[in-house]
C-alpha cells in the first residue's frame, strides 16, 4: 500500500480545487480499503469517489482513501429483468453505456452524469425525471467502527430528493463498496416526458439506447465538461415550497415553472430562480456562474474553495431576498 503525504487533490475533484490532503491512497481492492480503514495512525479518514459533487474549502486531515475499485458483473436474471452489480469505484457513466450496450433499461436517462457508482447511491442521484431510487436493488458497505460487511435494501437506503440514509442517519458510518441495480430486458419502462427529450428524440424510436443519447446531447449543449471547465454539475438543489407559497410567486412571476410534487407542495427549478436575478455568466475572479446554465458554478482557472462557496451564499442571500427560498447547496462542501 503506496501512502503519499501532502498529496494534491487538484486532478481528484471535477472543480480542479488546489487543496492537499495530509495522507493519500488509491486502493483497489475491498481487501486494500478495509486495511487502508484500519490504519491506526491515521485516526480520521476521509473517503472520496469521483471527486464530481464536492466543493474543498480546506485541506484534508488524516488519510485521503480514494475509492478505485473497478467490476460490473451480472448477479441474477429473469425472463423480462436482470440485476447488475457494480463496484463502487466505477465511473457512473461508463456503467450506464454498459448498460446500454447490453440491451438493458432503466439507466437511460441518467446518462453523463460525473461521479462514481458508490457516490450515485449517496447522492441519489437523478435527472431528466428519473432518480437511482427507481432502480436500486441493494448496496454493500463497510461499516467504520468494525470494519464488517453490512448490505442496504431499498427501504434501508432511505432514499429522499438528492439525500439518502448515507447523508443524514447513517452518514459517516459506512464506505459503500457496491451497488446493484434492477434493470428491464425488454418491456422497458421509458420516460421521455422530462424536459427536452421528446424534441431532441424527433423521429427516433423511444428506446433506452436513443434515449441516452438524447439525454447526452441535452446534457453536452447546457453543461460544461469538467475536462475543460471546472464545475461540479447543478450546485443547488431544486427548492420545493408549498402551493401557497408558489401562488404568490406566481402573481409577481406569471411565467415561473414548477413541477409537482404531492397535493400540498411543488418544485421550481432553483436555475430559472438564480437566472432571474441575471447571475448567469456573472463572475467574480476566476469563480462564476455558467453562461449557459445558471444552476452551474464554475472554476474559469485558479479559484479557490471559499472564492467559490463565498459566490454560492451570494447567490443564496439574493434568493432568498427576492423570493424567500434559501437554496440549498446539492455539492458536498468541505
Amino acid at each position: 500500500m503506496q501512502i503519499q503525504s501532502s498529496f494534491s487533490l487538484k486532478k481528484f475533484n471535477t472543480f480542479g480545487i488546489d487543496q492537499t490532503a495530509e495522507a493519500f491512497v488509491s486502493v483497489q481492492t475491498e481487501e486494500a480499503l478495509k486495511e487502508a480503514l484500519a490504519l491506526k495512525e491515521f485516526p480520521t479518514k476521509f473517503i472520496l469517489g469521483g471527486g464530481s459533487n464536492l466543493l474543498l474549502t480546506r485541506p484534508i486531515k488524516g488519510l485521503c482513501i480514494h475509492i478505485n475499485t473497478k467490476g460490473i458483473r451480472l448477479i441474477k436474471e429473469t425472463k423480462n429483468a436482470v440485476i447488475v452489480e457494480a463496484m463502487a469505484g466505477e465511473n457512473w457513466h461508463d456503467f450506464v453505456n454498459w448498460s446500454i450496450s447490453q440491451g438493458y433499461g432503466g439507466m437511460e436517462n441518467l446518462s453523463l452524469i460525473p461521479g462514481n457508482v458508490g457516490t450515485a447511491a449517496i447522492q441519489n442521484i437523478g435527472a431528466y425525471g428519473v432518480e437511482l431510487k427507481d432502480i436500486f436493488d441493494s448496496c454493500s458497505a463497510i461499516a467504520l467502527s468494525d470494519l464488517q460487511e453490512i448490505e442496504f435494501s431499498l427501504e434501508e437506503a432511505d432514499f429522499d430528493y438528492r439525500s439518502s440514509a448515507f447523508k443524514t442517519s447513517a452518514k459517516g458510518k459506512y464506505v459503500i463498496t457496491r451497488l446493484r441495480v434492477c434493470l428491464t430486458k425488454e418491456n422497458h419502462k421509458l420516460n421521455t416526458d422530462y424536459g427536452a427529450i421528446k424534441e431532441a428524440l424527433g423521429d427516433l424510436e423511444p428506446n433506452p439506447k436513443n434515449i441516452a443519447a438524447a439525454v447526452i446531447s441535452i446534457r453536452q449543449s447546457k453543461l460544461p465538461d469538467p475536462k475543460e471547465i471546472g464545475n461540479s454539475g447543478s450546485f443547488f438543489k431544486n427548492p420545493v415550497v408549498s402551493l401557497s407559497h408558489f401562488s404568490q410567486l406566481q402573481k409577481k412571476y406569471p411565467t415561473i415553472p414548477s413541477y409537482p410534487v404531492n397535493k400540498t407542495q411543488v418544485k421550481i427549478p432553483a436555475g430559472w430562480l438564480i437566472d432571474c436575478l441575471n447571475f448567469k455568466g456573472y463572475r467574480e475572479g476566476d469563480a462564476g456562474v455558467h453562461k449557459n446554465q445558471a444552476l452551474v458554478l464554475v472554476n474559469y482557472g485558479s479559484a479557490s474553495g471559499n472564492q467559490i462557496l463565498s459566490l454560492a451564499q451570494k447567490i443564496q442571500r439574493k434568493v432568498k431576498e427576492e423570493f424567500d427560498i434559501w437554496l440549498e447547496a446539492e455539492v458536498n462542501i468541505i
